[in-house]
């Protein structure tokens, strides 16, 4: 299999890696020249992903921030092999899914939007890695939802990852969920770390800080995109968030021992029911 990738941070890069180690041909494109160097001079990368080599590729991963994506695909399409997959990494679906559908029709390639649900902290290709997938979800947002063979073609092509198991939705309710389980976590994690007893934890921290501090440390301009695409469902997130603290405080602030048991209880509940 001959693989492209569109962007060597941590995604793209770890998608490099892995395939590389798979013993897949990978073929990589970065804005920045010297990062691609790096992966062609270690050997994770055996060649450069442009208009002439992305005819060999049977899969491209498009792992660009959701603007810089669509219009990489854009750019391509005329040079893809109409044998092509494609398969963005942005993180929400909405906008690069209504953009890429009908150029991937156009131009007679299968387009399909992707959300690996994996990463860290870091960004960089320095902190990419083959084994970051393993083990863990890929969402996939297909253009039609009952082409069997499309969806087991896709798998087929991302097995090198070693993803954990494959979902299957929509733009709208990927959009929807990711609201919850990652954008609204890194909007908290950023606004706590800004109180002003945080210079002083060192020595009062422990497993509680580590846990709520870990994403804060993020990519300003990605997640800004990010969050600025989803507003409507990340800011209803906010608003669920917003209400619930403003119970806990009333409950403080009256000293209703009672009512602030039963928040703190049900939230206790609530955790043991969605996780088990």
């Amino acid at each position: 299999m001959t693989v492209g990738v569109a962007g060597l941070g941590l995604i793209g890069g770890s998608f490099v890696k892995a395939y590389h180690e798979a013993g897949e041909r990978v073929l990589a494109w970065n804005r920045t020249r010297s990062v691609l160097d790096f992966a062609l001079l270690e050997g994770s990368a055996d060649g450069e992903l442009n208009e002439e080599t992305i005819k060999e590729c049977d899969l491209v991963l498009v792992a660009l921030y959701p603007e810089a994506a669509i219009g990489f695909i854009s750019r391509m399409a005329p040079y893809i092999n109409k044998e092509s997959f494609v398969i963005d990494c942005c993180g929400t679906k909405r906008v690069v899914c209504a953009a890429c559908f009908p150029i991937a029709e156009r131009y007679g390639f299968t387009y399909i939007g992707g959300h690996p649900m994996a990463g860290t902290q870091y960004s960089g290709y320095k902190y990419a890695k083959a084994t970051l997938y393993k083990g863990q979800p890929m969402v996939l947002v297909p253009p039609v939802f009952d082409d069997i063979a499309m969806l087991s073609k896709a798998e087929e092509l991302l097995a090198p990852a070693l993803f954990g198991r494959f979902s299957v939705t929509t733009a709208e309710k990927h959009d929807e969920m990711i609201a919850f389980t990652s954008q609204l976590a890194h909007v908290v994690s950023n606004a706590y770390i800004k109180s002003p007893a945080a210079g002083l934890h060192k020595g009062f921290s422990a497993g509680s800080y580590r846990d709520m501090t870990r994403v804060a440390w993020l990519n300003p301009d990605m997640w800004a995109e990010l969050f600025l695409e989803n507003r409507d469902f990340l800011g209803r997130e906010l608003d669920t968030i917003i209400k619930a603290l403003g119970e806990y405080r009333k409950a403080m602030e009256e000293g209703d021992r009672e009512t602030l048991i039963s928040l703190l209880d049900e939230g206790r509940r609530r955790k043991e029911e969605v996780d088990g």
